[in-house]
């Protein structure tokens, strides 16, 4: 016979953790809509009441994978910018690094930007900024350097993103064999930065 909820233990030595990792498994597996704290609980071994004691609801939960999401990826794209020394290395490194992130995280990828569009999501606006900010210095950075026109970063940057998240939507619809990825974002690298020059 299965544990009663009460026969779980409520403490568990690093909770927060576990349940967000039990989160991403879930949301990979059967996306936003399927998660539950009661159910996560379950597959970590705690009471039903115990994921409480981090996320008030699971709303809250969903709030703090997307912000982890965000963080991550400002992680992947620092780490990738110290890679490469030359302003093309630097916009190269970072294009197969996000479309690295969100072909490897594309579920992940989706609660993110749709968390950052819901009303009142002011700590997961200010999570994304910081990968958002890396990729805008990075058009500055250019734009000092010569090498892309002048004019409003934002601009710039959009035309870069669109196309790099393009084809990441194009690998996890599985119309582009994983194999294509990085010779796919060489060649729009190499497009954007031709297109993009003063």
């Amino acid at each position: 016979m299965p544990d009663q909820p009460e026969d779980r233990p409520y403490h568990h030595g690093s909770l927060r953790t576990a349940l967000l990792d039990a989160a991403e498994r879930g949301l990979r597996a059967h996306g936003a809509d399927q998660l539950s704290l009661r159910d996560l609980a379950r597959e970590i071994g705690v009471s039903h009441a115990a994921p409480r004691r981090h996320f008030p609801d699971r709303q809250a939960l969903l709030d703090a994978l997307a912000e982890a999401g965000f963080a991550r990826l400002d992680n992947a794209l620092r780490t990738a910018l110290k890679t490469a020394d030359d302003f093309p290395g630097r916009v190269r490194a970072a294009a197969k690094a996000y479309t690295r992130f969100a072909t490897d995280n594309s579920a992940l990828l989706e609660l993110m930007y749709t968390s950052k569009h819901r009303p009142g999501a002011h700590r997961i606006v200010q999570a994304a900024e910081a990968p958002f900010g890396l990729m805008n210095d990075l058009v500055v950075e250019g734009q000092e350097q010569g090498a892309l026109q002048e004019g409003p970063p934002e601009r710039i940057g959009v035309v870069l993103f669109a196309t790099l998240q393009g084809i990441a939507t194009l690998r996890n619809g599985n119309l582009v064999p994983p194999e294509l990825l990085d010779g796919l974002v060489d060649t729009a690298v190499e497009q954007f930065l031709r297109g993009a020059r003063p």
